[in-house]
């Protein structure tokens, strides 16, 4: 089982929690966002680019009303360099962390964590709870096939809930969300086992997902269950106000 490299995880990132377009200009791939975030917003460079290249993707974007935010991976180092000068910001550095299925798959109760599609209202109310509207809702709603939701509980209470979309191999999972009140319960663990279970059944070998460095719980979580860094990324958000 081979592990899989940053690039197939991008890859796989794009296809589970897809823009509403995406559009070649030049050697750039623009994503259409319709407020689903900034990683269904921004641009990546599909071949190495040239500070002159910006301008095509900084025009594109403020052609779809946003304002230009580039996704810099690592390789990026020309260009991370070259927004820096030209006053971009970097927002959000994000990890990439990394397991094979089997190390997370594992006994439940039936109650621990229910699988779902669609969402059911309550989980819609813990989403919004956590700032995951309506436009991030139709992401998942076109995310790749196969994909599914998961309502955590505590005891008998739902508090937590979770998404996952399968390509190539991988299950990721986003918008792993568990109301505060019961946090480090064990509810997101429990949440995670049900993903790699639900991916064991149907045939996926690794399970990933992406978050940010800031979000301090979330790696300390992660990195309990044993998963590992894969790989990483940030953002070049433009300098004024947003678009």
């Amino acid at each position: 089982m081979t592990r899989p490299d940053p690039t197939r995880l991008l890859e796989v990132l794009d296809a589970t929690w897809p823009a509403a377009r995406f559009l070649a200009v030049g050697p750039w791939c623009l994503r259409q966002g319709e407020g689903g975030g900034q990683r269904v917003s921004s641009a990546t460079a599909t071949e190495a680019v040239t500070p002159d290249d910006i301008a095509s993707a900084e025009n594109g974007m403020k052609e779809l009303g946003q304002r230009p935010l580039f996704m810099v991976r690592n390789g990026d180092e020309m260009l991370d360099a070259e927004l820096e000068r030209r006053g971009y910001e970097i927002v959000d550095p994000v990890v990439l962390y990394l397991a094979s299925v089997d190390s997370l798959a594992g006994a439940l109760t039936l109650t621990d964590a229910t699988k779902s599609w669609p969402p059911l209202a309550i989980q819609r109310e813990l989403w919004a709870h956590g700032g995951i509207g309506p436009a991030r809702i139709a992401v998942m709603e076109r995310a790749s096939e196969p994909r599914t939701s998961f309502l955590g509980r505590s005891g008998d209470t739902p508090c937590g809930t979770g998404f996952v979309s399968g390509h190539d191999g991988i299950a990721m999972v986003h918008a792993l969300e568990v109301h505060p009140g019961v946090r480090r319960k064990g509810v997101g663990a429990k949440m995670m086992r049900a993903a790699a279970n639900w991916a064991k059944t149907i045939g996926l070998d690794w399970i990933s997902l992406a978050v940010t460095r800031a979000n301090v719980p979330g790696n300390a979580l992660y990195c309990s269950l044993g998963m590992h860094e894969a790989t990483g990324y940030h953002y070049r958000r433009a300098p004024g106000r947003t678009a």
